[in-house]
């Protein structure tokens, strides 16, 4: 029997494109010029490009994929075409070497560029974790850096020592006070380095303020210069939140230093504000009034 005889001219051209990709390199076709390009050992075809990449633990070299030399101590990275140092390993060069810990000190993932910090109660001095000596009336930090202590509330840092930190009359030691490590009493103010009295007017009470007048005024009234003046409140009127100033009751609009009545036409109801009006269900807004809606006059007619 001829193999013409039973094969058709299309399977037949099909059959010799299989047996001609046999035992060569993969090939993929580029979509747009229909150009195929062998893509090289221990690579495969990008996912959204006519292009190739290396397998995992390879890297190209020119049009080829190379293995990726991984040293001791060293692991792939989560990309597969580079490596990272095990926990305990820092890279120097083309490998892996032990970073040398001292005493009084732990892994930390590679911090400051050491891999290394010191113990609370030590500070780093080069490569080694020296004690450290806190001062009277001082504490060790978790820093490893700078001194390494600090001074306890109520003493200052002084070069090297922690002196008290003394209050001026009528003022009282704080944690941090602007600074000053003190702050002034209710009643009196900062004024340089001392607290002097602060003049309450009537209907005010003195307050923790350091800077600024103080005082605040009470509730109802407002600071008005140098005094409190008592809020004018409008009839159909009631005092806010803040205390400082007044809002209309429900019904009504402000208009200047009162409150006037808001006219609800018929057919319509006061809105979620109160201080205006919308028209009820099935009536429409026109000027002042409310009409039945259009759709409501086409059903009647």
């Amino acid at each position: 029997m001829v193999f013409s005889e039973v094969v058709s001219p299309r399977s037949a051209a099909l059959v010799a494109a299989v047996l001609l990709g046999c035992g060569s390199a993969p090939v993929w076709a580029n979509g747009a010029q229909g150009v195929q390009r062998d893509i090289p050992t221990h690579a495969h075809p990008k996912q959204y490009a006519d292009e190739w990449e290396c397998d995992r633990g390879y890297v190209r070299d020119g049009e080829t994929c190379r293995e990726l030399r991984v040293p001791p101590h060293a692991y792939l990275d989560s990309f597969g075409s580079s490596w990272n140092c095990e926990r305990g390993y820092r890279q120097r060069n083309d490998g892996c070497v032990a970073i040398d810990l001292p005493e009084h000190a732990y892994l930390n993932g590679q911090s400051f560029g050491r891999g290394w910090e010191c113990e609370r109660g030590y500070s780093a001095t080069g490569d080694s974790c020296r004690k450290i000596e806190p001062p009277p009336n001082a504490r060790a930090t978790f820093r490893t850096y700078g001194r390494g202590w600090e001074c306890i509330p109520g003493y200052a840092p002084h070069g090297e020592r922690c002196a008290a930190i003394v209050a001026p009359a009528h003022a009282h030691l704080t944690y941090d006070a602007y600074g000053r490590g003190w702050q002034c009493d209710p009643g009196y103010r900062e004024a340089g380095d001392g607290c002097i009295a602060v003049k309450v007017p009537a209907n005010a009470y003195p307050t923790y303020l350091a800077l600024g007048t103080g005082w605040e005024c009470k509730r109802s009234f407002r600071a008005q210069g140098e005094a409190c003046v008592a809020v004018a409140i409008p009839a159909n009127a009631f005092l806010d939140r803040s205390g400082r100033d007044w809002e209309c009751e429900r019904g009504f609009r402000r208009e200047l230093n009162s409150c006037s009545a808001i006219d609800v036409p018929a057919n319509g109801h006061l809105d979620y504000s109160g201080d205006g009006w919308e028209c009820d269900r099935g009536f429409e807004r026109e000027g002042n009034a409310c009409i039945e809606g259009r759709a409501q006059l086409s059903d009647a007619r």
